[in-house]
């Protein structure tokens, strides 16, 4: 760990606890601290330039979201990625999704189906300038839309839930530079159903698009952790 260098993005709106979960998050992520790796409090603290109390309310929201172990008699590490919560995440949003999709394809205003071509313009530009953590806040974005358009709160709500854990699968999809192209192809393709108001098409698109990323993170995960 003290070959990375962690540094604190400091937000004057956000509380220290925030900032200090941010950084971690982001440093999980981006891979600066890797999977199985310790998070040691102290050593944290000293690095971040902070109280260990941050650090120790940052590491428990982290194992919320399934970044974080928790080990008996050993403390936190960064979570691996497995096979099985990457599929048990996948199989839930599978089915979200497609709802999304087929009460979006209803129920949008022309309005937002021009907001959601503007976002997968941004998603393109994104991956043309090949920056992957905005690759990814630009795929979110993009899926945000259509959430929103479901007009269902409820609906909304669950798969906002979802997303945090969604976030690390997303990322490891992405960085996979041979899949980008697919992805923009499979984009334009919900977004030209959903223009058209084809829900039938608007949801096997969307199945495809989930379907795609499960197969290529999946074997991602076999090739990097054998024994998960």
């Amino acid at each position: 760990m003290e070959g990375n260098v962690l540094r604190v993005n400091m937000n004057e709106y956000l509380p220290l606890r925030d900032v200090v979960f941010n950084t971690l998050r982001q440093a999980i992520l981006k891979g600066e601290l890797e999977p199985g790796e310790r998070l040691m409090e102290i050593q944290l603290a000293e690095r971040l330039g902070v109280s260990r109390t941050p650090i120790r309310e940052a590491i428990r929201k982290l194992e919320l979201e399934g970044l974080v172990l928790m080990i008996p008699r050993k403390g936190a590490e960064v979570a691996r990625i497995s096979e099985k919560s990457l599929r048990d995440v996948l199989e839930l949003r599978r089915s979200l999704e497609e709802l999304a999709i087929e009460l979006a394809c209803q129920r949008m205003t022309e309005e937002e189906i021009d907001e959601l071509e503007q976002a997968q313009k941004a998603f393109r530009e994104a991956v043309d300038g090949k920056d992957v953590m905005l690759m990814a806040e630009t795929d979110e974005k993009y899926h945000e839309i259509i959430y929103q358009g479901t007009k269902n709160s409820r609906l909304v709500q669950i798969l906002n839930n979802l997303r945090e854990q969604m976030y690390r699968y997303r990322l490891e999809y992405i960085k996979d530079a041979d899949k980008r192209q697919i992805l923009l192809i499979e984009h334009d393709n919900i977004v030209k159903a959903v223009r058209g108001r084809r829900v039938a098409e608007a949801k096997a698109a969307m199945r495809e698009h989930i379907d795609n990323q499960e197969i290529t993170v999946s074997r991602n995960i076999k090739e990097q952790w054998p024994e998960t």
